[in-house]
């Protein structure tokens, strides 16, 4: 009898399709989906090797002839942040950065709507509604925060929303 306790993904790769980052230049992508038990071992492992994840899939750049994508991980435990990360971070104190609990909000929506169509105006999240939104920051398959930035008020209050970043949480 064989060990059926982990469940290996299906693995698909996109066509190609012009590139949302470098002009000029097509990408594709190798995906597969994240369900069942599992989902959370698996998006675990899959981060470890550079995919990213959107919803219920990880993803990762595989476009010929390039490799300029180049996905991250950082352990926060070791990490120290160096000359130029220190006077970001001196010039930005007045920030508030705090970790809230997956849910969307309406200023979130509206911060992510600004986004998408200064940037990116004819990419895949584009057609997204407030609903698919709202899915996107709630039903995770794994544990999620976001992590707000927000300005404070002169009288120092929480202020307008800057940015956020929907973040899985990883060990």
């Amino acid at each position: 009898m064989t060990d059926q306790s982990y469940r290996f993904p299906r693995f698909f790769v996109t066509a190609p399709s012009a590139c949302p980052y470098l002009p000029g230049r097509t990408e594709r992508k190798v995906f597969a989906e994240l369900k069942g038990d599992d989902a959370p071992a698996m998006a675990e492992a899959l981060g470890r090797i550079g995919f990213r994840r959107s919803q219920n899939v990880v993803y990762r750049p595989s476009c010929d002839g390039c490799n300029a994508c180049i996905s991250v991980r950082v352990p926060a435990s070791r990490f120290k942040p160096g000359r130029s990360q220190k006077k970001l971070l001196a010039q930005h104190a007045d920030l508030d950065v705090h970790a809230c609990e997956p849910w969307a909000t309406e200023e979130q929506w509206s911060l992510l709507r600004r986004y998408l169509g200064a940037r990116h105006p004819d990419g895949g999240m584009a057609a997204m509604d407030a609903h698919d939104f709202s899915d996107m920051v709630e039903q995770s398959p794994v544990d999620t925060v976001m992590v707000e930035y927000r300005e404070r008020t002169t009288d120092g209050r929480l202020g307008r929303l800057i940015g956020c970043c929907l973040t899985d949480k990883q060990t």
